[in-house]
Protein backbone atom coordinates (compact mmCIF):
# COMPACT_ATOMS: atom_id res chain seq x y z
CA UNK A 1 0.00 0.00 0.00
CA UNK A 2 3.00 2.66 0.67
CA UNK A 3 4.46 1.68 -2.28
CA UNK A 4 1.53 2.45 -4.39
CA UNK A 5 1.13 5.44 -2.73
CA UNK A 6 4.62 6.68 -3.30
CA UNK A 7 4.34 9.21 -6.44
CA UNK A 8 8.13 9.77 -8.49
CA UNK A 9 10.45 12.59 -7.72
CA UNK A 10 10.23 13.45 -11.39
CA UNK A 11 6.80 13.50 -11.49
CA UNK A 12 6.14 15.98 -8.54
CA UNK A 13 9.26 18.07 -10.26
CA UNK A 14 7.24 18.57 -13.33
CA UNK A 15 3.69 19.08 -11.35
CA UNK A 16 5.96 21.49 -9.51
CA UNK A 17 6.99 23.33 -13.00
CA UNK A 18 4.17 23.73 -13.94
CA UNK A 19 2.06 25.48 -11.13
CA UNK A 20 5.16 27.81 -11.25
CA UNK A 21 4.49 28.24 -14.92
CA UNK A 22 0.71 28.56 -13.94
CA UNK A 23 1.26 31.12 -11.17
CA UNK A 24 4.09 33.17 -13.07
CA UNK A 25 2.48 34.35 -16.88
CA UNK A 26 4.91 35.00 -19.66
CA UNK A 27 5.99 38.41 -18.89
CA UNK A 28 7.99 38.86 -22.46
CA UNK A 29 7.52 42.57 -23.63
CA UNK A 30 8.77 43.71 -26.92
CA UNK A 31 9.48 47.73 -27.72
CA UNK A 32 7.45 49.34 -30.31
CA UNK A 33 9.94 49.59 -33.06
CA UNK A 34 9.84 45.83 -32.71
CA UNK A 35 5.83 45.89 -32.88
CA UNK A 36 6.11 47.88 -35.45
CA UNK A 37 8.52 46.07 -37.21
CA UNK A 38 6.78 42.75 -37.33
CA UNK A 39 3.81 44.43 -39.21
CA UNK A 40 5.42 43.08 -43.02
CA UNK A 41 5.86 44.36 -45.82
CA UNK A 42 2.90 46.60 -46.44
CA UNK A 43 3.83 48.69 -43.55
CA UNK A 44 6.67 50.27 -44.90
CA UNK A 45 3.98 52.46 -47.50
CA UNK A 46 1.89 52.92 -44.66
CA UNK A 47 4.74 54.46 -42.73
CA UNK A 48 5.88 56.50 -46.32
CA UNK A 49 2.51 57.68 -45.97
CA UNK A 50 2.03 58.59 -42.40
CA UNK A 51 5.05 61.00 -43.08
CA UNK A 52 4.01 62.59 -45.82
CA UNK A 53 0.17 62.67 -44.31
CA UNK A 54 1.99 64.39 -41.45
CA UNK A 55 4.28 67.14 -43.67
CA UNK A 56 0.85 68.11 -45.45
CA UNK A 57 -0.63 68.71 -42.68
CA UNK A 58 1.76 70.93 -41.16
CA UNK A 59 2.56 72.62 -44.64
CA UNK A 60 -1.35 73.19 -45.13
CA UNK A 61 -2.34 74.04 -41.67
CA UNK A 62 0.41 77.16 -42.59
CA UNK A 63 -0.25 78.29 -45.84
CA UNK A 64 -4.50 78.03 -44.85
CA UNK A 65 -4.39 79.65 -41.46
CA UNK A 66 -2.15 82.32 -43.15
CA UNK A 67 -4.10 82.86 -46.28
CA UNK A 68 -7.79 82.91 -44.60
CA UNK A 69 -7.39 85.33 -41.83
CA UNK A 70 -10.07 87.80 -41.98
CA UNK A 71 -8.78 91.19 -40.97
CA UNK A 72 -11.75 93.55 -39.41
CA UNK A 73 -9.65 96.31 -39.81
CA UNK A 74 -8.62 96.37 -43.31
CA UNK A 75 -12.27 97.21 -44.67
CA UNK A 76 -12.72 100.49 -41.98
CA UNK A 77 -9.06 101.35 -43.55
CA UNK A 78 -10.47 100.91 -47.45
CA UNK A 79 -13.12 102.49 -47.03
CA UNK A 80 -11.76 105.74 -44.90
CA UNK A 81 -9.05 106.13 -47.69
CA UNK A 82 -11.57 105.55 -50.57
CA UNK A 83 -13.53 107.96 -48.77
CA UNK A 84 -10.55 110.65 -49.03
CA UNK A 85 -9.87 109.49 -52.74
CA UNK A 86 -6.38 108.08 -51.87
CA UNK A 87 -6.15 104.62 -54.42
CA UNK A 88 -2.89 104.39 -53.41
CA UNK A 89 -3.05 104.37 -49.54
CA UNK A 90 -5.90 102.09 -50.15
CA UNK A 91 -4.14 99.44 -52.13
CA UNK A 92 -1.33 99.59 -50.08
CA UNK A 93 -3.74 98.86 -47.04
CA UNK A 94 -4.63 96.28 -48.86
CA UNK A 95 -1.50 94.69 -49.71
CA UNK A 96 -0.30 95.10 -46.26
CA UNK A 97 -2.82 92.89 -45.04
CA UNK A 98 -0.74 90.14 -47.23
CA UNK A 99 -3.68 87.44 -47.19
CA UNK A 100 -6.00 86.21 -49.59
CA UNK A 101 -8.61 89.06 -48.16
CA UNK A 102 -5.92 91.94 -49.06
CA UNK A 103 -5.46 90.54 -53.07
CA UNK A 104 -9.16 90.24 -53.51
CA UNK A 105 -9.66 93.47 -52.10
CA UNK A 106 -6.76 95.26 -53.73
CA UNK A 107 -8.57 93.71 -56.70
CA UNK A 108 -11.19 95.13 -56.40
CA UNK A 109 -9.35 98.87 -56.17
CA UNK A 110 -7.73 97.94 -59.14
CA UNK A 111 -11.08 97.57 -61.30
CA UNK A 112 -12.51 101.09 -59.86
CA UNK A 113 -14.55 103.11 -62.09
CA UNK A 114 -15.83 99.85 -64.42
CA UNK A 115 -19.38 98.39 -64.10
CA UNK A 116 -20.11 97.42 -60.82
CA UNK A 117 -20.72 93.81 -62.73
CA UNK A 118 -17.20 93.54 -63.78
CA UNK A 119 -15.87 94.48 -60.15
CA UNK A 120 -17.68 92.11 -58.86
CA UNK A 121 -16.51 89.36 -61.01
CA UNK A 122 -13.31 90.17 -60.56
CA UNK A 123 -12.82 89.98 -57.24
CA UNK A 124 -14.44 86.90 -57.01
CA UNK A 125 -11.94 85.62 -59.93
CA UNK A 126 -9.12 86.86 -57.68
CA UNK A 127 -11.27 84.84 -54.63
CA UNK A 128 -11.68 81.69 -56.42
CA UNK A 129 -7.68 81.48 -57.19
CA UNK A 130 -6.57 82.41 -53.23
CA UNK A 131 -9.28 79.50 -52.46
CA UNK A 132 -8.13 77.23 -55.31
CA UNK A 133 -4.13 77.91 -53.70
CA UNK A 134 -5.79 77.02 -50.19
CA UNK A 135 -7.32 73.70 -51.66
CA UNK A 136 -3.86 72.21 -53.38
CA UNK A 137 -2.59 69.13 -52.32
CA UNK A 138 -6.25 68.81 -50.28
CA UNK A 139 -6.86 65.82 -52.98
CA UNK A 140 -3.95 64.42 -51.94
CA UNK A 141 -5.22 64.04 -48.01
CA UNK A 142 -8.31 62.82 -49.41
CA UNK A 143 -6.62 60.00 -51.46
CA UNK A 144 -4.22 58.94 -48.09
CA UNK A 145 -7.42 58.45 -46.23
CA UNK A 146 -8.27 56.09 -48.29
CA UNK A 147 -5.40 54.51 -49.89
CA UNK A 148 -4.22 53.85 -46.23
CA UNK A 149 -6.48 51.83 -44.65
CA UNK A 150 -6.56 49.54 -48.19
CA UNK A 151 -2.88 49.05 -47.67
CA UNK A 152 -3.29 48.03 -44.16
CA UNK A 153 -6.17 45.20 -45.15
CA UNK A 154 -4.19 43.84 -48.19
CA UNK A 155 -1.30 43.58 -45.68
CA UNK A 156 -3.46 41.75 -43.49
CA UNK A 157 -4.80 39.39 -46.00
CA UNK A 158 -1.65 38.80 -47.53
CA UNK A 159 0.23 37.56 -43.85
CA UNK A 160 -3.78 35.72 -43.18
CA UNK A 161 -3.02 33.57 -46.56
CA UNK A 162 0.58 33.17 -45.49
CA UNK A 163 -0.74 31.33 -42.16
CA UNK A 164 -3.23 28.74 -43.72
CA UNK A 165 -0.61 28.21 -46.47
CA UNK A 166 1.97 26.98 -43.07
CA UNK A 167 -0.27 25.35 -41.53
CA UNK A 168 -1.62 23.23 -45.05
CA UNK A 169 2.44 22.55 -45.59
CA UNK A 170 3.26 21.60 -41.87
CA UNK A 171 -0.24 20.80 -40.52
CA UNK A 172 0.43 22.45 -37.39
CA UNK A 173 -2.85 23.95 -36.37
CA UNK A 174 -1.68 25.20 -32.91
CA UNK A 175 -3.61 28.12 -31.64
CA UNK A 176 -0.18 29.57 -30.85
CA UNK A 177 1.08 29.61 -34.33
CA UNK A 178 -2.19 30.97 -35.42
CA UNK A 179 -2.84 33.76 -32.65
CA UNK A 180 0.78 34.55 -33.00
CA UNK A 181 0.90 35.13 -36.59
CA UNK A 182 -2.16 36.84 -36.74
CA UNK A 183 -1.67 39.21 -34.34
CA UNK A 184 2.03 40.42 -36.40
CA UNK A 185 -0.01 41.06 -39.17
CA UNK A 186 -3.35 42.44 -37.50
CA UNK A 187 -0.08 45.50 -37.25
CA UNK A 188 -0.51 46.56 -40.96
CA UNK A 189 -4.54 46.76 -40.61
CA UNK A 190 -4.66 48.99 -37.32
CA UNK A 191 -1.29 51.20 -38.51
CA UNK A 192 -3.49 52.04 -41.96
CA UNK A 193 -6.42 52.80 -40.15
CA UNK A 194 -4.36 55.25 -38.09
CA UNK A 195 -2.83 57.09 -40.95
CA UNK A 196 -6.30 56.82 -43.00
CA UNK A 197 -8.10 58.79 -39.83
CA UNK A 198 -5.50 60.98 -39.82
CA UNK A 199 -5.59 62.31 -43.53
CA UNK A 200 -9.86 61.87 -43.35
CA UNK A 201 -9.84 64.28 -39.95
CA UNK A 202 -7.29 66.83 -41.72
CA UNK A 203 -8.90 66.74 -44.80
CA UNK A 204 -12.39 67.89 -43.55
CA UNK A 205 -11.29 70.40 -41.18
CA UNK A 206 -9.28 72.05 -43.68
CA UNK A 207 -12.28 71.98 -46.28
CA UNK A 208 -14.27 73.53 -43.61
CA UNK A 209 -12.31 75.87 -42.80
CA UNK A 210 -12.11 77.25 -46.28
CA UNK A 211 -15.51 76.93 -46.52
CA UNK A 212 -15.82 79.95 -43.65
CA UNK A 213 -13.66 81.35 -45.47
CA UNK A 214 -15.46 81.33 -49.34
CA UNK A 215 -18.36 83.22 -46.82
CA UNK A 216 -16.51 85.84 -45.32
CA UNK A 217 -14.78 86.66 -48.45
CA UNK A 218 -18.47 86.95 -49.60
CA UNK A 219 -19.58 89.57 -47.33
CA UNK A 220 -15.71 91.45 -47.75
CA UNK A 221 -17.13 91.52 -51.60
CA UNK A 222 -20.93 92.99 -51.07
CA UNK A 223 -19.21 95.86 -48.33
CA UNK A 224 -16.37 96.54 -50.92
CA UNK A 225 -19.49 96.86 -53.54
CA UNK A 226 -21.52 98.89 -50.63
CA UNK A 227 -18.88 101.34 -50.16
CA UNK A 228 -18.03 102.04 -54.29
CA UNK A 229 -21.84 102.73 -54.64
CA UNK A 230 -22.11 104.84 -51.08
CA UNK A 231 -18.59 106.27 -50.50
CA UNK A 232 -19.85 108.17 -47.67
CA UNK A 233 -22.20 105.88 -45.74
CA UNK A 234 -20.38 104.99 -42.56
Amino acid sequence: MTAFLQIPADTLAQAAQTAEVANNPLTHEISVLEFIFKGGFFLIPIVILCCYTIYLIFERMFVINKAAKIDNHLMKDVRANLNAGNLNMAITAAERAGNAQGNVIKEGIHTIGRPISEIESNMERAANIEIGEMERKLGQLGLIAGIAPTLGFIGTISGVIKIFYSISVTEDISIGNISGGLYEKMISSGAGLIVGILAYTAYHLFNGRIDAFTLSIQKQVLEFVSIIQRPNND
